[in-house]
């Protein structure tokens, strides 16, 4: 069992973050003892998809939904195969975009340097 505070240091997470968190019912299963959260293996296992899914963009509301499916069992694994293949064209679509914007910053960088020759 994990301590908030061991997890907000393992994680980088700030501890108002991972209350946040429990606060939305993304931890529907952490244990209290003596009111104070107690994290499993499992919990940590979540963090680790919640904060990949958050830095794809997506809303937690979303991962809720997402950490509800898995909650429910193998019946939902198709919706949770669409649900990250939908996520997955975004993030193509973000990382093309951020080309588009990395072409125009390589390209100003050489435009300035050669400038200031």
């Amino acid at each position: 069992m994990h301590t908030i505070g061991e997890i907000s240091n393992k994680f980088n997470l700030s501890i108002s973050t991972i209350r946040y968190y429990d606060k939305e019912g993304l931890f529907p299963n952490v244990e209290r003892k003596n009111g104070i959260r107690q994290f499993s293996d499992s919990d940590v296992e979540s963090i680790l998809v919640i904060e990949c899914l958050k830095k794809s963009g997506m809303q937690i509301k979303e991962i809720k939904r997402f950490l509800d499916w898995c909650n429910q069992g193998d019946g939902t694994l198709q919706k949770r195969y669409e649900m990250f293949i939908d996520q997955k064209e975004k993030v193509l679509s973000q990382i093309a975009e951020l080309e588009k914007a990395l072409n125009l910053i390589n390209f100003k960088c050489w435009y300035y340097q050669e400038a200031c020759k």
